[in-house]
């Protein structure tokens, strides 16, 4: 069987499938946000997972993807896209959100491709996002929520 739970036992997969280690605290914070963690299951393992969390900024609520991946042999199987589907449901469902928002490495291609496909657009590069790891450099996606919001040109 496959699909997501809502069960997290702290996926080691994190340290697999991201080039930066994240903090007792944030494994922490993890458990305490619900529906915004979801680990995504093949044969009962565990392949993939998804973390978000709301950020306030500019006067926007905005969903902040802090985490989404899948392992290896896993991808380019739907895994990715279903944990991705459940974070925009959860969007449409709240209704309050301006934009869902994440960091990717710029030299991590997959991820961009990835992204692209679900009208994700680059809105800014972030110098020296990443410590430790080259490059350290992080572009800024975004997708918009709001349909038909218009800017004032003047």
């Amino acid at each position: 069987s496959s699909g997501i739970n809502a069960e997290w036992p702290l996926w080691p997969g994190n340290q697999v499938v991201f080039p930066v280690t994240y903090n007792d605290k944030f494994y922490k914070d993890v458990l305490d946000v619900g529906e915004l963690a979801k680990l995504a299951f093949f044969n009962d393992i565990v392949v993939g997972a998804v973390c978000c969390r709301t950020d306030l900024q500019e006067g926007q609520r905005k969903l902040y993807i802090m985490t989404l991946g899948c392992l290896g042999p896993y991808r380019r199987c739907g895994v990715g896209k279903k944990l991705l589907d459940h974070v925009m449901k959860i969007a449409k469902e709240d209704g309050q959100y301006d934009a869902i928002f994440l960091h990717v490495q710029i030299s991590n291609d997959e991820a961009l491709q990835f992204y692209n496909k679900f009208d994700f657009k680059i809105i800014d590069t972030k110098q020296d996002y990443y410590k430790r790891i080259e490059p350290a450099d992080a572009y800024v996606l975004e997708k918009s929520l709001k349909c038909g919001k218009v800017e004032d040109s003047i």
